[in-house]
């Protein structure tokens, strides 16, 4: 599984992601990082900052919920079905 999401249970845009990513029925490997910025080490250690949500495909990182959405439904949904 190269799917990889950074997140915490209580964030909006994190919600936005993790529904996209069931309606995908796209299997990847959670990870709910803390509630405290500062203590994101794993989030900056990858994305080079602390927010969330934080999407890594293979080498590729994500930081936008808008990027991470447009890319997950041109790479994985329907998008990339009809644009075949």
């Amino acid at each position: 599984m190269s799917v990889t999401l950074y997140h915490v249970s209580w964030c909006p845009d994190c919600d936005v992601v993790r529904r996209k990513l069931a309606d995908l029925q796209l299997e990847y490997e959670q990870i709910i990082v803390p509630d405290v910025r500062s203590m994101r080490k794993v989030v900056h250690e990858v994305s080079g900052q602390y927010y969330v949500p934080v999407l890594k495909d293979g080498d590729l990182v994500l930081t936008e919920p808008e990027d991470i959405l447009d890319y997950l439904g041109k790479t994985y949904g329907q998008e990339r079905i009809a644009g075949s």
